[in-house]
């Protein structure tokens, strides 16, 4: 069954009474709403209920009874359970982002030619903090500042995060549409073109659009330029190897992606070449041995700390661009 199929079903039950909730999932629900502060009418709340309780069954099903989950990774209830992935993707992933070049490859410059085998940058203070973005599409602009905090911090030695909010409110003229999506391309020309973007300390994130309130008296950051990669992994490790934390896009395929909590995403709903989400790829590795062939991108996200590895993620690599992640990918030049 599919999502919309379900959803259509469930409208049908809710109008005509007859929707059927599992009476053992009382307590569960009520934790679940006030956990995530939820509050809804009493017809809008059988819905939401329903939408949920199938969500808490999927995520049960996956992670079976031992709980290691199926594919080597495993899922767990967030704040997103009262949607549907239709739902979802209006609201939080709806990206329509466009290859605009070929890109340049990346020249390796690691000792010997080699690159190493894990890399995460956060180790090395290239990362701010994770940010819940709420339900404003602006993935694309915490992609893009945090891939310039990264060459900043490598540039000055100081990690400062960067507004978000000042792309959202102040990109609209280059083409982007603030809380209602965004390019990161066109993100990386605004802040090139304006000569500048703000500290998040002046220009707090608000989680929706606002008039543009720029002042280049407190620009924090600026960039000469910046590289769109070909769409290969090889060139992504390339420049995740040598260069800092890149800006990708991926493709956020089904509620695998959404509930995501541990281990390797394996998603085979997952295209490799469609996009409509975008995050910051911060490292790579490999779990256990090297011949089990289990390598994954580390990949920072936009949705809060408490969902996934304190919100990041690990996507698997090396899989013919799994979700499309070397299809998009960008850095600046500082």
């Amino acid at each position: 069954m599919t999502p919309a199929f379900f959803l259509a079903i469930l409208c049908l039950e809710v109008a005509s009474g007859v929707l059927a909730l599992d009476p053992r999932l009382d307590v569960e629900w009520q934790e679940w709403k006030i956990k995530y502060e939820k509050s809804y009418s009493m017809e809008e709340e059988e819905l939401k209920r329903s939408i949920w309780e199938n969500n808490m069954e999927m995520i049960k099903r996956h992670n079976g009874e031992n709980g290691l989950g199926k594919d080597g990774f495993t899922m767990e209830m967030n704040g997103f359970g009262d949607m549907t992935v239709e739902e979802f993707g209006k609201k939080m992933n709806n990206i329509p982002v466009r290859i605009h070049r070929k890109g340049k490859s990346i020249r390796k410059r690691a000792v010997g030619g080699v690159f190493p085998k894990f890399v995460d940058w956060r180790k090395k203070g290239y990362v701010t903090p994770v940010q819940d973005q709420e339900y404003c599409n602006s993935c694309w602009a915490f992609a893009v500042t945090g891939a310039i905090e990264g060459q900043m911090f490598k540039k000055t030695g100081n990690l400062t995060r960067l507004s978000v909010q000042n792309l959202v409110d102040c990109s609209k003229p280059h083409g982007n549409n603030g809380c209602d999506w965004g390019d990161p391309y066109i993100g990386y020309e605004y802040v090139l073109h304006n000569g500048g973007v703000e500290a998040e300390a002046t220009y707090p994130y608000e989680g929706r659009e606002g008039p543009c309130r720029y002042d280049p008296k407190n620009s924090a950051a600026k960039i000469s330029g910046f590289v769109s990669l070909p769409q290969n992994e090889d060139s992504l490790m390339a420049a995740v190897a040598t260069i800092g934390p890149i800006s990708a896009g991926v493709h956020v395929a089904s509620n695998l992606f959404v509930f995501y909590k541990r281990g390797i995403l394996h998603d085979r709903k997952c295209s490799n070449t469609t996009v409509n989400h975008v995050v910051l790829v911060v490292g790579y590795g490999s779990e256990g041995e090297e011949t089990d062939g289990k390598k994954y991108w580390l990949v920072k996200n936009s949705w809060g700390d408490e969902w996934g590895i304190q919100g990041y993620m690990k996507i698997a690599k090396d899989q013919n661009n799994h979700c499309a992640i070397a299809s998009y990918a960008d850095y600046p030049i500082v």
